[in-house]
C-alpha cells in the first residue's frame, strides 16, 4: 500500500489539514529510512515493536523530547492503524505501546490588566496596520479563535447583522462564534482602511498586508509578540496564549465549561479542562478571602 494512499485517506476521509499530513508523511518516511538502513528493509507494513522500539530508543539518543517522539509514534500508530483498516496487515505493532511521559507545560494566561494595558492605553498608529493589528489583538481576546483560523477569515465570515463571525475550525468543521460591539466598530473601521489600499490581491480575505495580500501565520504571531512584549514581561507572548487568556478570564467570571468548549471550538471538554487550571487558582483565591473559617 502507498503512502500516497493513506495521506489521501487522512485528507479526504478525516479531513486532517493539509499541514498536520505533511507532518505524518515526514514521520513515516523517516522511520521508513530508519528502517532501510538499519534493518536492509524496504517496508515498515510488517515491522514488529522491537524495530520500532529501536527507533524510538534512537530518537531519545538524538535528545529529541519526548512530546515530539510521541507525535512522531502517533503519525506511526495512525498509519498502522490505517493498514488494520484497509487488511493490508493483521496486527498492529504499536497495538500495545505506552506514550513516553511528558511533563505538562503550563501556559501562563495574560492578566486582564496587561490585555488592558494593551488595548486600552498602548497607542496604535491611525494607518492601516495600526487599525488591523489592534483589530487582530482584540478578535483573538474577544472570540478565543485560533491563529490560522484568524488567518483564514474572509469578509463574507463576518455577519454584521447578526453581530457574529462564522469560522472554519479543525477537521474545516464550521462554528459560529458572536462579537462583542465594540469589535464590530473596531472591524468597521479596519474596513475603512482596508478599502483604501492600493492594491488588493486576495480580495475575498479579512485581513491583508498593507501590499494587499492574506495575512500570514508569522507576521500575526509577531505583530501579538511586539505589541505585548510593551505590556507583559511573561516569557511567551503569543496568540495561544491570547486564546489561553480569553478562556482562563471567562472561566474565572463564572462562564459554563461546555459554553467556552463550544467557543474554542474543542471536540472534547477534555481538551477544554486544560484551561481550568488558573480559573481553579482563581477560585481557591475567592475562597479563602470569603469563607469564615479561612481565618482560624
Amino acid at each position: 500500500m502507498s503512502l500516497k494512499s493513506f495521506t489521501d485517506y487522512l485528507l479526504i476521509e478525516k479531513n486532517y489539514s493539509v499541514l498536520t499530513v505533511n507532518a505524518y508523511k515526514n514521520d513515516i518516511q523517516s522511520f521508513s529510512e530508519f528502517i532501510k538502513e538499519v534493518y536492509q528493509s524496504s517496508s515498515i507494513s510488517h515491522v514488529n515493536y522491537p524495530q520500532i522500539r529501536r527507533w524510538i530508543v534512537s530518537l531519545v539518543e538524538k535528545e529529541i523530547s519526548n512530546r515530539s517522539i510521541n507525535r512522531k509514534i502517533s503519525a506511526l500508530n495512525t498509519y498502522y492503524k490505517f493498514l488494520l483498516k484497509i487488511g493490508d496487515i493483521e496486527l498492529n505493532p504499536l497495538a500495545k505501546h505506552k506514550a513516553l511521559k511528558t511533563s505538562k507545560k503550563i501556559q501562563v494566561p495574560f492578566s486582564e490588566k496587561e490585555i488592558e494595558s494593551v488595548l486600552d492605553y498602548l497607542q496604535f498608529d491611525n494607518s492601516f496596520e495600526g487599525v488591523r493589528d489592534r483589530l487582530i489583538i482584540e478578535l483573538f481576546y474577544s472570540t478565543g479563535i485560533r491563529r490560522i483560523e484568524l488567518v483564514d477569515l474572509k469578509l463574507t465570515s463576518i455577519n454584521f447583522q447578526n453581530k457574529t463571525l462564522k469560522v472554519l475550525g479543525k477537521r474545516n468543521k464550521e462554528r459560529i462564534v458572536p462579537l462583542l460591539e465594540s469589535t464590530v466598530k473596531s472591524m468597521h473601521t479596519y474596513l475603512e482602511f482596508r478599502r483604501k489600499l492600493e492594491r488588493i490581491k486576495d480580495s475575498d480575505k479579512l485581513f491583508l498586508t498593507k501590499k494587499g495580500i492574506k495575512i500570514y501565520e508569522t507576521l500575526v504571531y509577531r505583530i501579538i509578540n511586539d505589541y505585548f512584549s510593551i505590556a507583559s514581561s511573561k516569557v511567551k507572548k503569543s496568540p495561544h496564549i491570547l486564546r489561553h487568556s480569553f478562556a482562563t478570564h471567562l472561566l474565572n467570571q463564572g462562564a459554563d465549561l461546555n459554553a467556552v468548549k463550544e467557543l474554542l471550538g474543542h471536540s472534547s471538554l477534555a481538551a477544554t479542562q486544560v484551561y481550568t487550571h488558573n480559573s481553579i487558582a482563581e477560585l481557591k483565591k475567592v475562597h479563602v478571602n470569603a469563607h469564615p473559617r479561612s481565618k482560624k
